[in-house]
């Protein structure tokens, strides 16, 4: 028997969306063109559009892609019936592991969040990860381990330090050593526990 062979169109279709990754986390989305990926992606222009109709599908693909990564990384298999200073231990190391690893899928992700080019279905994937962290929190605030603030601020105080030891790690200002995530996790949780 035949092993099967791998869809070429498929492989073609993620060198440039690596190549897009690269370009729209240090240009941004005004400022990455078109022929610019097919460079770094070494096709032609007229490839990208064989995949995707437009620059705002490819960044949506692409969105929709590192969302699914990130999001798959922090909730698959998540200890929901832990203690919430535990899950939030899982969430914290979970969310650095990622960081470490896809730098530039962060910076991606945070640069584009808010755009007004995401579709819809980026925009609910987005709100599905967000859902699903703020659902974990209401449940802490109900068993009186978290502050009982909106689940979405305590999101967005916990986002800011990964967003802040991304930036402070990736410009070479700290390192990201077990001793110093330890301390920005109990610094973090420290600022949402009740």
């Amino acid at each position: 028997m035949t092993p099967p062979r791998s869809d070429p169109d498929t492989g073609k279709r993620d060198v440039i969306l690596d190549a897009a990754l690269e370009l729209f986390a240090e240009r941004g989305f005004h400022g990455t063109a078109v022929p610019l990926v097919a460079e770094r992606a070494k096709v032609g222009a007229g490839t990208i559009y064989r995949y995707f109709e437009s620059k705002e599908h490819l960044v949506n693909a692409l969105y929709r892609r590192e969302k699914q990564r990130m999001t798959a990384a922090l909730a698959d298999g998540f200890p929901f019936d832990r203690p919430a200073r535990e899950q939030f231990h899982v969430l914290f190391e979970r969310a650095i592991v990622f960081m470490k690893a896809n730098a530039v899928s962060v910076r991606f992700l945070e640069l584009h969040h808010h755009a007004d080019y995401l579709d819809a279905e980026s925009r609910a994937l987005e709100e599905q990860g967000n859902a699903m962290v703020e659902a974990a929190f209401r449940v802490s605030i109900a068993q009186l381990a978290m502050r009982d603030l909106p689940p979405a601020l305590l999101v967005a105080i916990v986002w800011g330090v990964f967003d802040g030891l991304l930036r402070a790690w990736s410009e070479g200002r700290l390192e990201l050593s077990e001793e110093t995530v330890a301390q920005a996790e109990q610094c973090c949780w420290e600022a949402i526990r009740r």
